[in-house]
């Protein structure tokens, strides 16, 4: 009987941590182009740990580990910069038109992969993404090798004047927030609930009655958006996409990024792209080394505290359900 009463008590509890926690997240977002950090850096971190985040949405609470979302990433980056550039679109409008474009690929890529399991499911979606990279690479609109460069920030609904560096970040944050608010509220739902059963035990889901097959392809579709979501606002912040964004290390980067932080969690992705984004950008000088860093961090998280960062954190605190 002290069980239901122990957790009904606990409800506020843990609801008004969540309110803090949050509202902390919000205070750092404004806070932080304001204590001498590079705002370009930061909207990369923050276009990064949306990636990941959602990615995180695939491996961490469906059990799927997919080597093909630098595909979404990359198109809807060339999709947002073509519309942007050459159509005129409102910044705004492109990257909702990346993330489109995104979404569609993913419930087609989802519709052919999602039956298979394992390294089997990996693979697939590695060999999809490589037929986009090559795909990329010989059509005319993305300029090949070249990319589409110079693309304008423009003026956000004909007001706002994203050259300005504080109203892009600004920007930036408000994407950031709405991608994690959106992947959040999907995991803390019955539909959400239904994806941890999958991937707990995917048979007796079934026998359950639940369609685990359209519920792997709705989560492919929605994790595909939200990386391209990511993709596309990173190109409006660097103002290029290029062949970078389609390439397989894409793919590689943000699966270290979610290990490291921990997948399976909400902020570990978070922690997870600020590490790697860190070394990246303050370990330049060393030229290619920073791989052999990475590499090495890598393995170090594999073999002494294999949930991630937020993932050892969360497991070591007291009274943990």
């Amino acid at each position: 009987m002290s069980g239901p009463t122990t957790q009904s008590a606990d409800a506020p509890t843990r609801r008004l941590a969540g309110l803090l926690i949050a509202g902390a997240g919000l205070a750092v977002l404004v806070v932080a182009p304001f204590t001498g950090l590079y705002t370009v850096f930061l909207m990369k971190l923050m276009c990064f740990a949306l990636f990941a985040c959602a990615f995180n949405l695939m491996l961490g609470y469906v059990g799927l580990l997919s080597f093909g979302h630098a595909a979404f990433f990359g198109m809807a980056a060339y999709a947002t910069g073509h519309v942007v550039k050459e159509w005129g679109f409102d910044p705004f409008l492109g990257i909702l038109a990346g993330a489109a474009v995104a979404g569609a690929m993913g419930l087609v890529f989802g519709a052919i992969a999602i039956r298979q399991k394992g390294i089997y499911f990996a693979m697939i979606t590695l060999a999809l993404a490589q037929m986009v990279y090559f795909f990329c690479l010989q059509v005319k609109f993305t300029h090949g090798e070249d990319g589409i460069q110079g693309i304008p920030r423009g003026m956000l609904f004909g007001l706002v004047d994203l050259r300005d560096s504080l109203n892009m970040y600004f920007f930036v944050a408000a994407i950031f927030v709405v991608g994690y608010a959106i992947i959040y509220r999907t995991v803390h739902s019955p539909f959400g609930q239904a994806l941890k059963g999958i991937r707990e035990n995917e048979p007796r889901m079934i026998s359950l009655g639940y369609p685990v097959a359209r519920i792997k392809v709705m989560a492919f579709t929605i994790s595909a958006a939200l990386a391209g979501l990511a993709g596309a606002t990173k190109s409006i912040v660097f103002q290029a996409a290029t062949l970078t964004d389609v390439h397989w290390h894409m793919s590689g980067e943000v699966v270290l990024m979610t290990l490291i932080g921990g997948m399976g969690t909400m902020f570990g992705p978070v922690v997870g792209a600020g590490v790697i984004v860190a070394l990246q950008n303050y370990l330049a000088t060393i030229g290619s080394w920073v791989t052999v860093v990475m590499g090495v961090i890598f393995v170090v998280c594999v073999l002494t505290f294999r949930r991630g960062i937020v993932g050892e954190i969360l497991a070591r605190l007291p009274h943990r359900r």
